[in-house]
């Protein structure tokens, strides 16, 4: 233990690691989520369209969408939809900026779209969105629609994508489980629970990659030879030093940026159906069981990316190749995607922090020894196995090379 702390304390008072963390800490934090939710998210409109030019008024235009919608009632209905309509078309939209933007105007016209095709005009659809126009008096059958939907969207993947009749009945069961009609308030504050896992892949990597190379770079091999510790308990110290660290790192930047989170929406909007992100996905959650899912896809992501970064530093001497290395498995599946053989860029979808952590809007399963698989569950053991798998051959490699 007093080696541990030793190690921890020497980590985070380098002056590299603590100026990752303050400068990650200031762009997922300060910038992405409180300046986001107070300034170009959801800061109401001026005569731009530039969402720079919003006023700097996010918190309490947050607290305007959400008592102006709750007038439409607690529960999604044909009412509720026809009731939306009805106002929308009653509004001068020219001359009200913005007026989509944060409220639910844009769900109401998505699902218009989507579900009453019907009823666009010829003449209109290719100038004016159908929310403009549409006769309210035939938006009925909202749930109906969207069932007969799903199924022949579902049929179509089954027919063109190599889908089994198993799957689709698969995905169809979970549907079943969403319980209707659906609670209802105001949902453009909860359209976006991506958390940007992967913009933290350089900061961990700039913090981790120097944990063994860096021993070789600063030249302390002679000095580790006189420790009174073994080389195997020195690197398995350091492997625990490095999981810490990310775990620590992991805490401060999504912890905040929930906390942030609930001081601009608060709890309200944590029953709401996924469906109101895509109308057409199946997983029978709500928005805090989403979250939940994002929070444990980027631990999950955080410490198997931490393995691996850790493996680089202790296979290379070189600390800017162990630190190119880390970087390469986030940004080269990125970069290369579209070259690379579909089955390969599917696997690298697998790799810590890569993965699309949305991915249970998809349909996406996989068939293992039998088993019909989910993908959301394999993104988020797939990578904890990954940094598994990495430590005792960080372990292993560190020690025959230091008694080498």
């Amino acid at each position: 233990m007093e080696l541990f702390v030793l190690e921890h304390k020497r980590l985070w008072r380098t002056p590299r690691v603590w100026l990752c963390v303050l400068l990650c800490f200031v762009y997922s934090v300060i910038w992405g989520s409180v300046i986001w939710y107070q300034w170009p998210g959801f800061g109401t409109k001026n005569d731009s369209t530039n969402m720079y030019d919003n006023n700097f008024d996010g918190y309490s235009a947050i607290r305007g969408y959400q008592e102006e919608f709750s007038k439409f009632g607690d529960y999604w209905t044909d009412e509720t939809l026809q009731k939306m309509v009805e106002e929308y078309q009653s509004y001068d939209v020219m001359n009200l900026p913005g007026l989509q933007s944060k409220g639910d105007w844009s769900l109401a016209s998505d699902i218009l779209r989507d579900l009453y095709p019907e009823l666009k005009d010829p003449e209109n659809q290719q100038y004016q969105p159908l929310i403009l126009y549409a006769d309210t008096t035939k938006l009925t059958d909202f749930y109906q629609r969207r069932a007969d939907l799903l199924e022949h969207t579902l049929e179509t993947t089954r027919q063109n994508e190599g889908m089994t009749e198993a799957d689709k009945q698969m995905l169809l069961d979970m549907n079943s489980q969403i319980e209707e009609p659906w609670p209802y308030e105001w949902t453009q504050g909860w359209n976006d629970l991506s958390f940007g896992w992967s913009k933290l892949a350089p900061y961990l990597a700039i913090a981790l990659a120097f944990l063994f190379s860096g021993e070789w770079h600063n030249n302390t091999a002679p000095l580790l030879h006189t420790t009174k510790y073994g080389w195997k308990k020195l690197a398995r110290v350091k492997v625990l030093n490095g999981l810490a660290f990310a775990l620590e790192f992991y805490l401060l930047i999504a912890g905040g940026k929930v906390l942030v989170q609930l001081i601009y929406l608060g709890t309200s909007g944590w029953d709401l159906p996924i469906q109101y992100i895509s109308l057409l996905a199946v997983a029978p959650w709500n928005m805090l069981q989403a979250e939940l899912y994002q929070l444990a896809f980027g631990l999950i992501g955080v410490f198997g990316y931490a393995g691996l970064v850790m493996l680089m530093s202790a296979l290379v001497k070189n600390n800017v190749l162990a630190l190119v290395f880390s970087l390469a498995f986030v940004y080269v599946p990125d970069v290369l995607g579209r070259y690379l053989p579909k089955w390969l860029m599917a696997v690298s979808q697998y790799l810590p922090l890569v993965g699309n952590s949305y991915d249970y809007l998809n349909y996406n399963i996989f068939h293992i020894f039998g088993m019909s698989v989910w993908s959301p569950w394999m993104l988020i053991t797939v990578p904890f196995l990954i940094g598994v798998v990495c430590i005792p051959f960080v372990i292993l490699k560190w020690s025959r090379r230091q008694k080498a």
